[in-house]
């Protein structure tokens, strides 16, 4: 419980400063740099936990799911930060957060994971509360900008599917591994798949523009991200899926907070229901 909470804590923060380090950053870049900083970070703790000592005993089959684990980690990053960098904090965030569902039918059907009423409920609750929070309209002050585009929505939904499959991979990967060790192996091939995407699409040219306030910020959420996964696995690993995503999820008290005080984003009355039904969801899904 208390490392499912630190999870939430540092990723609700992650989105609030990804969010400010990004907007002028190609997301691509900005992922493939963030994923840099995460990996020191994650290689440091394990040096100085002593569990590189361990890599010897690491199976196929373990590689196997932490390697796919890790590349559906790196999509779920390049569609989330691009969907931030597109939309509204308080818009993507919720959508991002229904990956909580696809978890659970997921934790269900594969891994037998128990399912009831509060369950069932919560999920509904988690759906609907998300539509709510959709505006069916592109807010005015966006419009202004120029990004009135609904693309958003795509590679947040993007993002959703792949960080459930991201939790019931790892949860497969990480039975048998320290879980530092576990985190800073699918942080490695993160790196490589993300800086793979920045070659491809060029995007590496833009880093000669990133100022500093955009380097400071993409630097910390770097941080918050490696602090808040190195949480979450090690949740992952010591509690079941279907309770520990939950909590992971309430993260977006911390996103919407944010981005209504730091981003000025208004949210209607209609959203702040829908906000209302995601967090009682996810609150029914621990019951």
């Amino acid at each position: 419980m208390a490392f499912a909470v630190g999870s939430a804590f540092f990723a609700g923060v992650t989105a609030v400063l990804a969010k400010l380090g990004i907007r002028d950053v190609d997301a691509n870049l900005a992922t493939a740099l963030r994923a840099g900083v995460v990996l020191v970070l994650a290689w440091g703790l394990v040096f100085l936990v002593g569990s590189q000592t361990t890599l010897g005993t690491i199976d196929g089959h373990t590689w196997v799911f932490l390697i796919l684990s890790g590349l559906a980690t790196g999509a779920s990053w390049l569609c989330y930060f691009r969907a931030l960098q597109l939309g509204d904090v308080t818009k993507v965030v919720p959508v991002d957060k229904t990956s909580t569902v696809v978890t659970m039918v997921l934790a269900i059907t594969f891994l037998g994971e128990r399912v009831d009423a509060f369950v069932a409920g919560g999920m509904v609750a988690i759906g609907l509360g998300t539509y709510l929070m959709i505006e069916l309209r592109a807010p005015a002050a966006r419009a202004e900008r120029g990004r009135g585009s609904w693309s958003w929505l795509a590679y947040a939904g993007g993002s959703a599917l792949f960080a459930a499959l991201t939790a019931i991979l790892g949860k497969v990967g990480i039975e048998g591994v320290e879980s530092t060790l576990g985190t800073a192996i699918r942080t490695g091939v993160v790196l490589l798949a993300a800086w793979g995407v920045v070659a491809v699409t060029g995007s590496q040219r833009g880093i000669r523009t990133i100022d500093a306030r955009s380097w400071v910020f993409l630097v910390v959420s770097g941080v918050t991200t490696g602090l808040s996964w190195l949480c979450y696995y090690r949740a992952l690993q010591e509690g079941p899926a279907s309770v520990v995503v939950p909590i992971d999820k309430l993260s977006i008290l911390v996103s919407v907070a944010a981005g209504v005080v730091v981003f000025r984003e208004r949210v209607s009355m209609r959203g702040w229901v829908g906000l209302s039904l995601v967090v009682a969801g996810t609150l029914a899904l621990l019951a």
